[in-house]
């Protein structure tokens, strides 16, 4: 009824000033017969395209800021009639294979035609310059998508769900999407990369499906374990699992027990009674695992106990005689720590290696690998990132691998091809960076180790835990059945270094000691300022001018702001925006999911793609956004990489960083944002990792307060898993 009451408004955009991907909100400037002034229109548009005609409803208003404004309630698209639309229509990127030049091309030649000929007469379009057989087949397969997409996407838009996602739901599932999303809106949540159940569940909601359903009380109970494996749980408490079903999804008791127990009957689950040998294990109620974990952790453990007991490929070393030729080599006195290491590796096949930075753990790499290459041993190096596996060739000069790389990941060999079946070809492995490792991954990894080799993990077992699920370095520490190393000696030329000290001084619980004179040049420094907005504003100064002035370090290369949250003012968000405006500044760029794309943009990959290469964390530059194409190469690590304008969503701002996020990296300076506001992530470990990321410089921005309580904070949270307890004989 409300209906009759709006005003009409019929236009052509004109230009698109804002559009969120995710949930088709729109900001258009639309050109409306009779008005001298273009119409600033808001509100939510199909998949929105310079040139085309918007018949539309709502009602008018006043913005304070930008003044008269319609917005929208009802909006239906036609395509444009003028050649001045078209044109604008067809290069606005809308179809691919065809931008600005292109689209200006086809409009001289076939005039008013020019949407006829490529609906049904696509081969015409081969009279144009620079179009052949190939493109003509792009841009017809692309018209036809942009069809069927439309007609998925207004089917969507009408039950909740954002303009966005279309294009990947449709290549998803293809004709059917309609179809599948009717019969059960939940598989998006799981087949779909970016909808989640709550978008999933409103969907249903809308098309009908109770509230107290079984879809979606099994949906809900799977999207609760994956949310808790996120949080770092391999596995979760029956009774609190059921506990958190019942008040996330607002139903009974009864309607939970009934889709956990489907679920563990499809063998989507394990739930595995803890109290079957209470000596065994602590916990007092069963453990409810997502099949895949539950195969990860009791393999993982099995595996290891495998590995230590099968006699190893190395022949017996005399640690006593190895000692003395190994420090005559490197022309070095290890200490009585690292001496302890090297008899450990020659009388055992899995040991553990963990210290602080400074404590010598590249100097015991390199001394192993000095040892046994004399013996002809076949040696593997590896680290779970890029950056580390880079680093650890640098300070070895032996290659080292990204795992995923040494086990031989295929995408469309549909998976990991180094395996219990087809191992790698080692006598020793050696992992720098262990505390990354989850329990996926270790998973994948034990199985591809040769039952009589050596496998040597090297971490600092203080810093945060993976970002995936599990801890495995401290369980597999914790478990005792190897045994550990824990480096704590600070080398001479380590201890003139004020990132290191301050590092072991926080990690003992201890505050920082803080330059005494501002004149001289420190590598670590705290600048106090309790005030957000005011430091946000020194971030932007110290990261734009101070820093690149005072050190000659690029302020988008060699400076990495980390930061404890995601929200708030100086929160990973609102950080990125502003220090995009002050390094990269432009109006030209692709938006996308929010976010705007520009050429030189520091961005950082945020979903693992093994097709690609590249995984969650890498950094890189946008080298090049090509508007023809609709494709954006960014820089990583020397290489370029392509990305389609509908796979952007894997990549976000990365000015600044969470430091989960960081693990693993190293940058020559960092800058670390720590106000009381962060006061729940204020943790020692999160402290330490962050401040361990720094190479030449660290500079804190907050106040005292702040970095005693993250001090004094050492009550990590815990996390669900039994790798410890599956490993001890």
């Amino acid at each position: 009824m409300a209906n009759d009451n709006l005003a009409e408004l019929r236009g052509q955009i004109e230009r698109i000033t804002y559009v969120n991907d995710e949930n088709g909100f729109t900001i258009a400037r639309v050109k409306v017969a009779g008005r001298r002034e273009l119409v600033t229109v808001v509100g939510n548009i199909v998949n929105p395209a310079p040139g085309e005609i918007l018949t539309m409803k709502g009602e008018w208003g006043r913005h304070p800021k930008y003044g008269e404004q319609f917005k929208i309630t009802f909006c239906e698209s036609a395509v444009p009639a003028t050649l001045a639309g078209i044109e604008k229509y067809l290069g606005s990127g809308l179809i691919r294979g065809i931008g600005p030049v292109m689209a200006k091309r086809i409009v001289r030649r076939f005039k008013e035609e020019t949407l006829d000929v490529i609906e049904r007469a696509s081969e015409r379009l081969s009279e144009i310059e620079g179009i052949g057989p190939k493109r003509i087949g792009m841009i017809r397969k692309a018209w036809e998508e942009q069809k069927e997409i439309r007609a998925i996407m207004i089917f969507l838009q009408s039950h909740g769900v954002g303009a966005g996602y279309a294009a990947r739901i449709y290549r998803h599932y293809g004709e059917q999407a309609i179809a599948v999303v009717r019969e059960n809106p939940y598989r998006l949540a799981t087949d779909i990369f970016g909808i989640g159940f709550l978008s999933a569940d409103r969907i249903a909601e809308k098309l009908g499906f109770a509230r107290d359903s079984e879809l979606r009380a099994e949906a809900g109970a799977l999207y609760i374990l994956h949310e808790l494996t996120d949080d770092g749980h391999v596995y979760y408490p029956y009774e609190p699992l059921v506990a958190k079903c019942r008040e996330i999804l607002a139903i009974d008791r009864e309607i939970v027990v009934k889709a956990v127990a489907k679920l563990a009957a499809d063998r989507r689950i394990v739930i595995e009674d803890l109290t079957a040998d209470t000596g065994r294990f602590r916990e007092n109620y069963p453990a409810v695992y997502l099949a895949g974990y539950h195969v990860a952790e009791t393999q993982a453990a099995a595996r290891l106990r495998t590995l230590i007991a099968t006699p190893r490929s190395i022949r017996p070393i005399d640690a006593d005689k190895a000692i003395p030729w190994i420090q005559e080599k490197l022309a070095i006195t290890l200490a009585e720590r690292q001496l302890e290491a090297i008899r450990a590796v020659a009388g055992h096949k899995v040991l553990v290696i963990t210290g602080g930075p400074g404590t010598g753990k590249t100097t015991i790499i390199n001394a192993l690998l000095r040892i046994f290459a004399g013996m002809r041993t076949k040696i593997l190096l590896a680290a779970p990132t890029g950056r580390a596996a880079k680093r650890m060739t640098e300070a070895t000069g032996h290659e080292a691998k990204t795992i995923h790389r040494l086990l031989e990941y295929s995408f469309q060999k549909g998976g990991f091809q180094k395996n219990e079946t087809a191992p790698l070809d080692c006598d020793l492995l050696i992992v720098d960076e262990a505390s990354m490792i989850d329990i996926l991954l270790m998973h994948h990894l034990l199985k591809a180790v040769p039952a009589a080799a050596t496998f040597v993990l090297v971490g600092d077992v203080n810093q945060l835990p993976s970002v995936g699920a599990g801890n495995c370095l401290k369980d597999v520490i914790e478990s005792r059945a190897v045994p550990v190393v824990e480096l704590t000696e600070i080398f001479r030329q380590a201890r003139e270094s004020s990132i290191i000290v301050t590092a072991h001084l926080i990690n003992q619980g201890r505050m920082p000691r803080f330059p005494s004179s501002p004149e001289r040049l420190e590598d670590f420094y705290f600048v106090e300022q309790e005030d957000p907005e005011r430091v946000l504003e020194l971030i932007i100064t110290l990261v734009k001018e101070r820093i690149p002035r005072r050190f000659g370090l690029d302020p988008i290369d060699d400076i990495q702001v980390l930061t404890p949250m995601h929200r708030g003012i100086v929160g990973g968000l609102n950080l990125n925006a502003e220090l995009q405006k002050a390094l990269n500044p432009g109006e030209e760029g692709v938006s996308r999911m929010g976010r705007l794309y520009r050429t030189g943009d520091k961005v950082m990959q945020i979903a693992n793609n093994y097709d690609k290469e590249v995984y969650n964390g890498d950094i890189g530059r946008i080298a090049a956004i090509d508007t023809e194409g609709q494709e954006v190469l960014v820089s990583i690590d020397g290489r370029e990489i392509s990305y389609d304008f509908a796979e952007l969503d894997e990549l976000t701002h990365a000015y600044a960083v969470s430091i989960h996020k960081s693990q693993g990296s190293e940058y020559p300076a960092v800058v670390i944002p720590i106000l009381t506001q962060h006061y729940i992530l204020l943790q020692r470990n999160l402290l330490y990792t962050g401040v361990t990321r720094g190479k030449k410089l660290v500079v804190i921005v907050g106040t005292k307060k702040a970095l005693a309580i993250a001090i004094k904070n050492n009550k990590t949270q815990k996390r669900y898993t039994l790798l410890s307890e599956r490993i001890k004989p």
